[in-house]
This record gives C-alpha cells, structure tokens and sequence, in this order.
C-alpha cells in the first residue's frame, strides 16, 4: 500500500507543475492583455462578423465583428479579479468565524455553529440570485455576493484545525505568559490553521471563476459590452450551428482556468498538509 501511495505522489507532481504553469499563464494573459491583444475588445466591425479562425483573427469574431482573441485576454482580467477578491473575502469572513468559535468554545461556538448550518442548508445559487434580486448587477457586486456567500465550509475548517491547536502546550505556555487573546489567536493559533487554507483558497478561485460565469451566462453578472467568459457564451449559444468558435474558446478558457487551479490546489494540499508527508 505504501508503495502506491508513494508513486501516487510522485506522479503528482506533474499535475502541479501544469497547473502552476496554467494559472502562471492566465496571470499573464491579464496582466498584459492591453499589450498582447491584437484588437480593442470593444470594437465592431459588421463587415467581418462571424468570420471564422484565420491568420487575421486567430479565434475568428464574433456576431459584432469582435476580435474574440481580444475578448478574451481582457476576460482573463475579470475572471482572476472575481476569483481573487471574492475568494479573499470568503477566506477573511471564514478565517474570523472559525478562529472565533474554535477558541472561545461554548455559546459562541454555538451560535456561530448554527449560523453556518443555516446558510449552508440554502444552496449557494440560490443565495446569490436572492441578493442580485435587490443589486445592480456589476463586477463589484459580484465579487462581494460570491465572497459572503462561500465561507461557510472555510469557517468549519478553521474551527476544527484551530480546536485542535488551542489546547497545545505552546499555546498554554503563552496565556501563561499573560498574552492577549487577540495575540495568542494572530501568533500563536492563526499560523497553524494557515496551510488548510491556502489549500481551500486555491481551490475556491475555480469555483469563484465557475460563479462568475455562470451569473454571467444568465445576464446576471458582468455586463456587455465588457467582456466576459459567461457573456460570451451566452452570446455565442445563439450561433453554436454557425460559429462553433464563440462558444469553443470561451469555454475552454474557463476549462483551463478551473483545471489549472484545482491541480494546484492538490498539489499545495500534498505539500502542506503533514499528515500526507509521510505517505
């Protein structure tokens, strides 16, 4: 058993590199899409529209006569800016919740305990569409909808790591040196529940990603002309019998994107987590 197991770690490590080597490449692609693409995103040009893949337009246009290479370089920059700030919301919100009612214990714990239950017993879409209901829709909502609602399952990680951390001997050796709460939970605890989540963090940029597309695809999310993954599938759905190309690449984007963090994710969780090291 041992054996497999340590080949199945060995061959892990190829799997981490590409997906370090997709998620480096998306990072890329947004921070240098006003340099790197061949055409304003914004432009139309009806005298080309729906021209297929060529040397002009490597992924063709689209029914506005859209560079749809251009389209999505700059949607690579809304995708990691959702991802990014929604999942760093989720894992402020997550990390505070946890650290908080694996500390204190008793009624807190309680409470914020069932809280969570509660917004877990909703599913998360369904959480979303209810606040979109009362907001513009515009990226900035977006990021702050996926953000307060996908903490949920960080917080009872981080409860459940810092339960584990709060009655070591460290940790009663500095109350016994008269440490405040607040620098016993930030330098002594925090640090020990960190790895679990840069693993989740990763992992949840994908499905932050898939969010945002998705809202996106029901007109829910970013809105055109601005160039996104989701509307531009939307868009292309109308004409997947005439121009494969507009729902082809920007799925695949998304493909690539979510595939490239979760690989990664599976490679820091194999990396950070201690009780894989010795498998």
């Amino acid at each position: 058993m041992n054996f497999f197991r340590r080949r199945g770690r060995g061959a892990g490590r190829p799997m981490e590199t590409l997906g370090a080597a997709l998620v480096g490449g998306l990072v890329l692609a947004a921070i240098l899409a006003p340099w790197a693409a061949p055409a304003d995103p914004l432009r139309q040009d009806l005298t080309h529209r729906l021209e297929a893949p060529s040397a002009r337009h490597w992924m063709g246009t689209d029914d506005l006569g859209r560079d749809v290479v251009s389209r999505i370089l700059y949607g690579a920059r809304v995708s990691l800016t959702v991802g990014a700030l929604a999942v760093g919301l989720s894992v402020l919100l997550g990390t505070l919740v946890g650290l908080a009612g694996g500390y204190f214990g008793g009624w807190v714990d309680a409470v914020l305990m069932r809280l969570v239950d509660v917004l877990l017993c909703f599913p998360s879409i369904f959480l979303i569409l209810m606040v979109i209901a009362f907001l513009e829709p515009n990226i900035v909502h977006i990021m702050a909808i996926i953000g307060l609602t996908s903490w949920m399952g960080l917080a009872r990680l981080v409860r459940a790591e810092t339960l584990s951390v709060r009655d070591r001997d460290f940790v009663w050796a500095a109350r016994g040196l008269g440490l405040s709460t607040p620098r016993l939970l930030t330098v002594h605890i925090l640090p020990h529940v960190l790895s679990p989540v840069l693993v989740a963090a990763t992992l949840g940029v994908g499905g932050a990603v898939m969010t945002e597309s998705a809202l996106s695809f029901l007109g829910l999310g970013v809105q055109p002309p601005s160039p996104s993954w989701g509307n531009m599938l939307s868009a292309g759905k109308d004409y997947i019998h005439l121009a494969w190309w507009l729902t082809l690449f920007p799925g695949l984007a998304i493909f690539l994107t979510v595939l490239g963090f979760n690989l990664l994710g599976e490679g820091l969780r194999d990396r950070l987590d201690p009780r894989l090291s010795g498998q």
